[in-house]
């Protein structure tokens, strides 16, 4: 198996909700299991981008939103064996008894610091038992977990924070995978197609749902069609739809990418309504979709998971528009031209958190993504001497991510005090 297709497949996960409350309840639930009876109390630990991506957003299975009540959802119901999926069947009984949770201050939040570098740390007490679970740099990634101040498990962490440059995916130019996305074996990356159909599958939930008001309306705006002659409007649809179904805490998962689910989401269905409006083959789809996982992991690792600059829009659609390229037989000098035109168009949209501003930032995704597209196969596109753009599209690339880390960190540090200032709990 080539080295890119195992990145791209460690990289799909599925993911219900908004990634970041799976992975405290995760976080929570995985401690839970190692301490003796009820949990009585949880005290949360979170870095800035973990803390303000879960601050306001949807829950799966609950009506209520934000860290307290997935910390307490993660202390009664939550089951740690699905991973990111670990909210899956809340009932309406452990949704009230979370809910009662947090109304008698049995939650404590607290921000660690102000960093990309994705850290949990979910301490949760019983009467004579307590457990302490810490993740660091990725949702699932459990470096220590101890029983009543006592380790259990440990993996050895990286000293301090991996140089961007270091990871495997910078070894590639954007030839280079551009040439692995059309010679790959087609039955290599046939795992891809999972990817749709859960996709599918949650923009269907957000559809048959009275939550939903973003996907209403795209599907009006669309002729009242799921698939119309207009592939733009088709394609904002079945991203937008989607993303407003996950970001509100609809049942359905996402296949996430970069360890998103809106990621995933802006990487793929456009892509999708692509090829069901205009016709172009499963095999192009695939491949296409290899190209704008790559390039958006390419831009993230640089960005870091979580910071101040929507990955969403940025990355993710960024990868969406190469994908586009890649479909309409765009030459290597177009998709250059492409990333140019993202990097001086969209690069420093802020995230303020997961919450129903993804779907309006997704819209922008799609509308910059088909306009830069458009623009630069006929030779409209920002030249390199402007702005961030660099000499090559690797060098754009890496500055589109620098402007997020350390670029955006005191953009980081207001967007977390005015939320805190919102005070939602």
């Amino acid at each position: 198996m080539h080295v890119l297709t195992q990145l791209i497949k460690e990289d799909m996960k599925p993911a219900l909700g908004v990634t970041e409350p799976g992975a405290i309840a995760f976080a929570i639930s995985t401690a839970k299991a190692h301490m003796k009876g009820d949990v009585r109390n949880v005290y949360l630990r979170l870095n800035s981008g973990m803390f303000k991506n879960a601050f306001t957003c949807g829950i799966p299975g609950s009506s209520e939103v934000g860290n307290y009540h997935v910390a307490a959802l993660g202390a009664v119901a939550a089951d740690p064996s699905k991973g990111l999926e670990c909210l899956d069947g809340i009932t309406p009984e452990k949704a009230e008894k979370a809910k009662q949770m947090v109304q008698q201050g049995r939650i404590t939040v607290s921000m660690s610091e102000i960093t990309s570098r994705i850290f949990i740390e979910a301490r949760v007490v019983g009467e004579d038992s307590e457990a302490k679970v810490t993740i660091r740099d990725a949702h699932t990634n459990v470096v220590e977990i101890t029983e009543n101040g006592k380790v259990v498990f440990e993996k050895k962490q990286i000293a301090k924070e991996q140089k961007n440059d270091s990871y495997p995916i910078h070894k590639y130019t954007l030839v280079q995978i551009r040439e692995y996305v059309n010679t790959v074996p087609l039955e290599e990356i046939l795992f891809i197609k999972d990817a749709y159909k859960l996709n599918w599958d949650l923009l269907q939930e957000g559809l048959h749902s009275a939550k939903t008001t973003y996907g209403p309306y795209l599907l009006a705006a669309n002729g009242g069609k799921l698939i119309s002659k207009d592939e733009q409007k088709t394609a904002s649809l079945f991203c937008n739809g989607a993303i407003e179904a996950r970001v509100i805490g609809l049942s359905k998962p996402a296949m996430s990418i970069a360890g998103s689910g809106a990621h995933g989401i802006i990487a793929t269905m456009p892509l999708y309504a692509a090829y069901k409006v205009t016709g172009y083959t499963e095999e192009d789809l695939l491949r296409a979709t290899a190209l704008s996982y790559l390039v958006c992991m390419y831009i993230k690792e640089y960005s870091g998971k979580l910071s101040a600059f929507c990955g969403c829009a940025i990355a993710a659609g960024t990868g969406m528009a190469c994908g586009l390229v890649s479909l309409r037989g765009g030459t290597m000098e177009m998709m250059g031209k492409v990333i140019n035109n993202m990097a001086s168009g969209i690069t420093g949209m802020i995230c303020d958190g997961g919450n129903q501003g993804c779907t309006m930032k997704g819209v922008v995704a799609v509308d910059a993504g088909y306009a830069s597209v458009n623009m630069a196969m006929r030779g409209v596109y920002i030249y390199n001497a402007h702005g961030i753009n660099g000499a090559t599209p690797e060098e754009t690339m890496r500055n589109m991510g620098l402007i997020a880390s350390p670029g955006m960190v005191g953009t980081e540090k207001t967007i977390v005090e005015i939320l805190e200032g919102k005070n939602p709990d």
